[in-house]
C-alpha cells in the first residue's frame, strides 16, 4: 500500500512471515516508492517492505540528496537528509511495529544508505548497497561492529570508479562492518548476479531489535 501519512511518501508491504528482518528499499535517481518493491519481493519474499520516495528533485527526478554535478555530492545536504531519513525510519518502525530494517539501495539510494550507516549507525540492521559510491569524503567515527553489509559494484560502471567503490569499502570496514564487497562483470545497471547475491546475503541470520 502507498501511504503519505508519515514524513516521507512511501509504500509499505507487510511481512508474510514473523521474525524476518524488514527491508528498507531506497530507489535510484528518477525512481519512486514503487521502483524496488518487486525486487524486494524477489530477494526476500517473506519480509516487510518499506519503500520511501526521495524528497529532493533534480530536473523533476526524485533523489535522496542534492548533488552539485554527477559524482560530486552536496555533503551538508547528505548529512541533513540522512538525519531526515533516520527520523522517518523511526516513525515507520512505530507505525508498523517493525524491527530495525536492512537497507537495500540502488545508486543514489545505495549512497544514502551508506550515509545512514556512517552517520546514523544504530538505524539499520545491515545493508545491501548496489552501485554505491562514497557519500562523505571524511565520515564521522561510527561503530558498525557486527553489522553485515553487502557492497555490489560493477567492473564496467561508468558512474562509480573502481577506486571510489574501494574507498567506500575501506570506510565501512574501518567502522567495523562485516563487509562483503563483490565486483561484478557489469555496468551501473543491475544483473541477475546482483539479485542472487542479495538473496543469499539476506537469507543469513541477522540480529534485529524490535
Amino acid at each position: 500500500m502507498t501511504d503519505a501519512a508519515l514524513s516521507f511518501v512511501h509504500r509499505y508491504e507487510p511481512a508474510r512471515e514473523a521474525g524476518v528482518a524488514p527491508l528498507l528499499l531506497l530507489h535510484g535517481t528518477g525512481g519512486d516508492e514503487n521502483d524496488l518493491v518487486s525486487l524486494g519481493g524477489m530477494i526476500a519474499p517473506d519480509a516487510a517492505l518499506l519503500s520511501p520516495r526521495g524528497k529532493v528533485l533534480e530536473s523533476g527526478m526524485p533523489r535522496f540528496f542534492r548533488r552539485l554535478r554527477e559524482g560530486v555530492f552536496d555533503e551538508d545536504d547528505v548529512r541533513a537528509r540522512a538525519v531526515e531519513l533516520a527520523d522517518f525510519i523511526a516513525e515507520a518502525r512505530v507505525a508498523y511495529r517493525l524491527a530495525a530494517p536492512i537497507a537495500v539501495g540502488f545508486s543514489n539510494g545505495a549512497n544514502i544508505a551508506a550515509a545512514l550507516l556512517l552517520t546514523q549507525p544504530d538505524v539499520l540492521a545491515g545493508a545491501v548497497l548496489m552501485r554505491a559510491m562514497v557519500p562523505l569524503a571524511v565520515p564521522p567515527p561510527a561503530d558498525l561492529a557486527g553489522r553485515p553489509v553487502l557492497l555490489l559494484s560493477g567492473a564496467m560502471d561508468p558512474i562509480v570508479p573502481e577506486e571510489n567503490a574501494a574507498r567506500l569499502a575501506s570506510q565501512l570496514r574501518a567502522a567495523g562492518a562485516e563487509l562483503d564487497h563483490r565486483t561484478l562483470p557489469t555496468g551501473h545497471g543491475l544483473s541477475q548476479a546482483d539479485l542472487t547475491l542479495a538473496r543469499d546475503f539476506l537469507r543469513a541470520p541477522v540480529r534485529t531489535s524490535a
